[in-house]
Order: structure tokens, then C-alpha cells, then sequence
């Protein structure tokens, strides 16, 4: 990109504004109402972060910037439909929202009786005037420079997602400030995703924004040395949400497609803009490998279907290519960081069950030693649980009794893990009172009923030699 060209796209043609003009530019060549819809869904999907975060580096005001960029995909709702989608609708976008955050700052000088130099400085930034004289549309003017629109603008979207996803944040909020304001999922949509009241999630917004004043937070991309285990970080917390959309705590759904799939998108756009980042790239292995298999994790009553028992042509073989593609990444043949090492881990267990055509061809073995370099890297109880599945596989259900010993974790998952071991090792009675603690435990009613119905299986009948029908692969 060129000095002076508009991070948004191509330059729209300036005009001069005269009294009675429409701030919001000329009629638009109409187009079918079809056609402007789509734009409009493209549009929030490509330009929302890019939105904030040019904004962001020219006002530092993430109270205005969030309301503008919304003000004017709400005037583009408005408008597209009646008179077609503009040729460039980012730049129409930031255009209109640009212009919002000047109108916000005059009522806030007008409101505290400063003089209108201090509003005609702030704009000085952005090359537009407030008193209604000749304003460019492409960000062409003589303060260029000091706006810093010669950057790329990659640069301030990174910035963005560094700033959603700092340490100093808490991860579950983090993890909404990053889809409200990155890629602009509705506070609704989200609170949904979260499992959590409307007006809840807008106060957790909140404060997490509040937090990022509060403790100036800065608006840069950290030092090359730090920079990595900030993007670490990033991965994390988009891991947490694409787990939330996959082991859902509570509720009556199974998955929540559509929260992995933000979670995804999410990565998606900061390995575009950091694209040989080995933490990113193992990440997004791991996850599409995950995501490929979302059809066909849940039955035609909506209830649970693990593993063994999927219809493998419902997977996704598109994306079980890409993740395997990912896995040949060369950034991943180099050194990385142990949470890069652990998602690459993970990733390879993954691509093991996906490469599998039936579940009888399932590599257990190699499995369980991925297992074991996993629980080198990450020596957690939930790791030693699920290795602790995998030697079921391998050695018998008494061997991973005996693992069991020793591993304690809150919740349903570990007892629905040792009843399904005791009922394979032939202990029907105990198998259906640690069922009892595991339904007990359980807040997901999908998960609930399937151990329900493993319990009433192992009160009539017992049935051995099967694949482990725990957990939720």
C-alpha cells in the first residue's frame, strides 16, 4: 500500500459539501435488495475489526470508536436495502463512522464550554472538518503523516486483538471483548454463545473495557521478544471459547457450533496477519480437525454421538485435509513455545481419529505416546484423564483403573470415566453407582441423558470388548 491510499480500499471521489447535502454521501447506485443484504453480512464479517481498529489508533476513545463503527453499519441497514450496497462498502463504513466519532467529540466540547480549537485539533488526525467544508473521503490531506494512515493497517488490527486478549484481562472476558469488538458479534449473540443473560454480558463488556482504561492498557504491538507469548495468550483464549462451544457446561445443546466457529474465525484473522506463527498455525490445526466432525456429533433427537458410533460421512473432508495440510506447516518443524508444542500434540490426536475410516483402524497406540509427550507439556489432571482413555484402548479397562487412582478433577467427567471402565471390567454394580455420582455432577442435560442411558444399559446387560463410550471426542 502506497502513502495516501485508504487502508480500506481504493479512494472514493471527494466532494464539497454544501448546506443540506447528506452527510452520508450521494445516492448509491441501487442494486437488488438481495445483493445489498449480502454486502452488508460481508461487510461486518471483513471490515468490523478493521473498523475499531483504525479508529482506535487515530481517537484512542474505545467507547466512541465501538459506537460509531455500530452507528454506521446501522445507517448501512438502513440505506443499502433502498439504494444498493456502495462499490467500496469498508471505506463507506469508515466514512460514516469516522465521522460519527467528530460529531460525539463536539457535543463532549460543546458540553464542557472548551473552545471548538480543541475539536479542530482532534480532527486534524483524521483530515475531516467540523464545520462542514470540503472533506476527502479517502483520507487524503495535508496532516497525512501525522495520521498515520501510511501504516498497514494489519498493524492496527493486530493491535486490536492484542489489546482484547491482554494478560490483565480475564479470560472469560477476553474471550467476548475479542468477538464483540474484532470480529463484532452482537452483545445478544454472544451472551448466547456464554450461556448468560443479555445484561450480563453487556456488563462484563463493560467492565473488561473499563479494565483496559483502568489499568492503561497500551494500543501497540508489544516488543518482537514479547510478542510471542502475548500471541500465545491469543490462542489460549480462543481456545477457551471454541471448548465452550465443544464440552458446553450447562444447558440442554450438545455443541454450540457457532461459538467454535467464531473461535475459529478468530484465529483465522490473526494468523492472516501473523501467518508462520507456530502457536496460531497448530491451533487452527487443532481446531478444524475438532470442527470437521460437528455434524456428526449430534443424532437426529439432538442427542449425543460419540465417537465410535459417528457417521464418518458426515465428517468434513475438506477440512480434515486442511488441518492435516496445517500439520505439514513448516513453522511447525521448528522451535515453539510448550503452548504451540501442546495444541501441535493435540492436533496430532486429533488427526489420528480423523484419518481413521472406521474406529477400528483408530491408531490407539500411537495415540496413547502422543499422550504421553502431551502429558510432558502439560501435566494437568484433564491430560492424565484422557491418556487414561487411550490406555483403555491399548492395555485394558483394569490397567486405566489403576491410572485412575490418583487423578482428582471437579465436575462428571471423571466419574463417568471410571464407571464406563468398571462396566467394560465386568463390575456392573459399581459401574452404576459411580453413573450415579456422574449424573449427580452434570449440568449439561444432553451429557446427562447419555449417562442415563449408559446407566440403564448396565443394569440389564453387560457387554464387553467395546470402545470407550466416555467422553466427548
Amino acid at each position: 500500500m502506497s502513502e495516501g491510499d485508504d487502508p480500506l480500499g481504493p479512494p472514493i471521489r471527494a466532494k464539497t459539501m454544501s448546506e443540506g447535502d447528506d452527510p452520508l454521501g450521494p445516492p448509491i447506485r441501487a442494486r437488488t435488495m438481495a445483493e445489498s443484504g449480502d454486502a452488508l453480512n460481508r461487510a461486518a464479517q471483513e471490515h468490523w475489526g478493521r473498523l475499531v481498529s483504525l479508529l482506535l489508533a487515530r481517537f484512542r476513545r474505545l467507547d466512541l470508536v465501538e459506537d460509531a463503527v455500530a452507528d454506521a453499519f446501522e445507517a448501512a441497514s438502513r440505506r443499502w436495502p433502498a439504494e444498493g450496497a456502495p462499490d467500496n462498502p469498508g471505506a463507506w463504513l469508515h466514512t460514516v463512522a469516522r465521522r460519527r466519532v467528530l460529531d460525539r467529540l463536539r457535543a463532549e466540547v460543546m458540553a464542557r464550554r472548551k473552545e471548538p480549537l480543541l475539536v479542530v485539533e482532534a480532527q486534524r488526525h483524521v483530515s475531516t472538518s467540523l464545520d462542514g467544508r470540503s472533506t476527502s473521503l479517502d483520507g487524503r490531506s495535508a496532516s497525512l503523516e501525522d495520521a498515520g494512515w501510511r501504516d498497514d493497517p494489519a498493524t492496527d488490527l493486530l493491535r486490536l486483538v492484542l489489546l482484547c486478549c491482554h494478560p490483565a484481562l480475564d479470560p472469560a472476558a477476553a474471550s467476548a471483548l475479542a468477538l464483540r469488538l474484532v470480529l463484532g458479534v452482537p452483545t445478544h449473540d454472544i451472551a448466547q454463545l456464554f450461556l448468560v443473560s443479555d445484561p450480563t454480558m453487556s456488563a462484563r463488556l463493560t467492565r473488561a473495557k473499563k479494565k483496559i482504561v483502568a489499568a492503561g492498557i497500551p494500543f501497540v504491538v508489544p516488543d518482537p521478544d514479547d510478542l510471542p507469548d502475548r500471541l500465545d495468550t491469543v490462542a489460549q483464549i480462543a481456545y477457551l471459547a471454541f471448548t465452550a462451544g465443544y464440552a458446553p457446561g450447562s444447558g440442554t445443546e450438545v455443541v454450540r457450533t457457532e461459538l467454535a466457529g467464531e473461535a475459529i474465525r478468530l484465529v483465522e484473522l490473526v494468523l492472516d496477519l501473523r501467518p508462520d506463527e507456530p502457536v496460531l498455525v497448530a491451533l487452527l490445526a487443532l481446531m478444524v480437525l475438532q470442527h470437521s466432525r460437528r455434524d456428526a456429533r449430534v443424532g437426529a433427537a439432538g442427542e449425543i454421538v460419540l465417537l465410535p458410533d459417528q457417521d464418518r460421512q458426515r465428517w468434513h473432508s475438506g477440512e480434515i485435509t486442511r488441518g492435516l495440510a496445517l500439520l505439514r506447516h513448516p513453522a511447525l518443524s521448528g522451535p515453539m513455545t510448550v503452548p504451540a508444542a501442546s495444541f501441535c500434540v493435540q492436533a496430532r490426536i486429533a488427526a489420528c481419529h480423523a484419518s481413521a475410516p472406521d474406529p477400528a483402524a483408530t491408531d490407539w497406540r500411537r495415540i496413547l505416546g502422543e499422550y504421553d509427550l502431551l502429558l510432558q507439556l502439560s501435566p494437568t489432571p484433564s491430560v492424565r484423564l484422557a491418556r487414561t482413555v487411550a490406555l483403555a484402548e491399548v492395555s485394558g479397562a483394569e490397567a486405566a483403573l489403576t491410572e485412575l487412582e490418583g487423578i482428582d478433577i471437579p465436575g462428571h467427567r471423571l466419574p463417568a470415566v471410571r464407571a464406563e471402565l468398571l462396566r467394560r471390567a465386568g463390575r456392573p454394580a459399581k459401574a452404576v453407582a459411580a453413573f450415579d455420582i456422574a449424573i449427580g455432577l452434570c449440568s449439561n442435560e444432553a451429557e446427562a441423558a447419555h449417562l442415563r442411558q449408559q446407566r440403564a444399559a448396565t443394569v440389564q446387560t453387560m457387554t464387553g470388548g467395546q470402545t470407550m463410550t466416555v467422553g466427548r471426542e
